[in-house]
């Protein structure tokens, strides 16, 4: 049998045991095991006396991958962009940030869940997990709609669509990830996602406005803020600018060189968020939460990524991922329709699989089919399919998949950000979550399709750096 067989085969392994329900990382690391096992003995004709020595090599690479490519400093950016979320809430910078919102936008029609979609989108920019996104703000704006008659279903909704604004909004850990699977600069990725994410929290609103609107039931406004009282909720809030800030002049500084890299600039937001909850009295058991969440988060993070990259190595050993891109550029459609093509796979996929686990496995094989379809890593803009060179239509990639990623939190049956959402809040159950987040499947629709038609709303900040 030929590699690229083996390798078909080995894919739709992993897959059945994905939809049969195991874990991602765990199927991963056993598919790839697997598959290095059958690629080296296929080279020894299936000799029984060679099985041994096939089984031996395997485990060696299986055994060097993970640490190899988890050891890389990049990767130190996950925990800490998810110990700032943690740190942030129990510093009270949410609700300082949803008490400042509500104040401003909370007079417009649905105007406290439009208040909770700019809440969690300037919560995001200090958060890199919409899970724990998601999770804050279950606990503090659904209870405050429910109190002035918004419908229940509505409301988790607008917390679970709104949460994944996480994923696109730096710090985001899948932004990070995916500038790692496919060798990208880390800070253009960084920068690339803050208008993407900013307009996807204006479409939100604006689907929550014309839903109220029509539906005057589902989530009447509340007035009665005085503007001194608007004026007054943001000092409180203010921190949370001043992390972002911070951290885009270590990603990106627009007056002269950067102070440093996102690693650095990771780890002093930590710093100054972790003074900051101390001055607002955290205590340790406090602390020692946010500690235990952020490693509960990470290691999930960490052995996904490390039963991927087992994969991802059998692949390159089989040449999937050359086979592909080959296939993919003999198609006789246009390179646009082809792309729109993967991004409907992906929200297909997205339905029995995790953000992060579908992007890792996906992206080694896709990635360079996307890049081969544009004219190469390397093609200048003026002879390229998407009208991008080369490194900047990676970076617009990369926001189009992460944007699907976000879709994948809320689409059922295994939406984590629905299922976050329906464990905070008893009173709520999965089913009512999911039908409360049918609207903003739209939404996000309506968001990629522009994304695409109109890549310089991803590609106009990293443009400047």
């Amino acid at each position: 049998m030929d590699e690229i067989s083996i390798g078909l085969w080995t894919t739709a392994f992993l897959l059945f045991m994905v939809v049969i329900g195991m874990r991602v990382a765990f199927a991963a690391g056993l598919a790839g095991f697997l598959g290095l096992v059958w690629l080296r003995w296929n080279g020894f004709d299936y000799a029984p006396d060679r099985f041994g020595k096939a089984l031996e090599i395997s485990v060696k690479i299986a055994g060097q991958v993970p640490h190899s490519k988890v050891s890389a400093q990049a990767l130190s950016l996950i925990p800490t962009f998810i110990l700032i979320g943690y740190l942030a809430y129990y510093a009270r910078l949410t609700s300082a940030m949803f008490e400042a919102a509500k104040r401003w936008f909370a007079w417009v029609p649905g105007g406290l869940a439009v208040s909770t979609v700019f809440a969690t989108a300037g919560f995001a920019a200090v958060s890199g997990a919409s899970v724990a996104t998601a999770a804050v703000f279950a606990r503090i704006a659904i209870p405050e709609m429910l109190k002035v008659g918004y419908n229940k279903q509505f409301a988790a909704g607008v917390v679970a669509a709104g949460g994944t604004l996480a994923s696109l909004i730096p710090p985001s850990a899948i932004l990070v990830i995916y500038a790692i699977i496919v060798e990208q600069d880390v800070g253009k990725l960084l920068l690339a996602g803050f208008i993407p994410g900013a307009f996807s929290a204006i479409v939100y609103a604006t689907l929550i406005i014309g839903i109220a609107v029509i539906f005057k039931s589902v989530g009447p406004p509340v007035t009665g803020f005085t503007w001194r009282q608007r004026f007054a909720s943001l000092p409180p809030a203010l921190p949370i600018v001043a992390v972002v800030v911070i951290i885009i002049f270590f990603v990106y500084n627009p007056f002269g060189d950067a102070w440093g890299t996102p690693t650095e600039g990771g780890a002093v937001g930590a710093f100054i968020v972790f003074v900051m909850a101390l001055a607002r009295g955290m205590r340790w058991g406090q602390l020692k939460e946010a500690l235990i969440e952020t490693a509960k988060l990470t290691v999930m993070i960490f052995t996904i990524i490390w039963g991927v990259l087992i994969y991802v190595r059998f692949l390159g050993f089989a040449d999937l991922p050359g086979a592909f891109s080959d296939w993919i550029t003999s198609l006789t459609l246009s390179p646009m329709l082809i792309l729109v093509c993967i991004l409907l796979a992906y929200a297909v996929l997205g339905m029995f699989m995790d953000a992060i686990g579908m992007l890792l496995l996906t992206l080694p094989v896709v990635y360079p089919a996307v890049m081969a379809l544009n004219g190469g890593e390397m093609v200048s803009a003026a002879d390229s399919s998407f009208g991008m060179s080369g490194p900047m239509c990676a970076v617009w990639f990369g926001i189009l998949v992460v944007k699907m990623a976000e879709f994948c939190l809320i689409t059922p049956p295994i939406g984590l950000n629905c299922f976050v959402v329906a464990g905070v809040r008893p009173d709520l159950s999965v089913q009512d979550v999911f039908k409360g987040v049918m609207p903003f499947f739209v939404a996000d629709a309506v968001t990629i399709a522009l994304l695409v038609a109109f890549p310089a709303i991803v590609l106009w900040l990293p443009s400047l750096a």
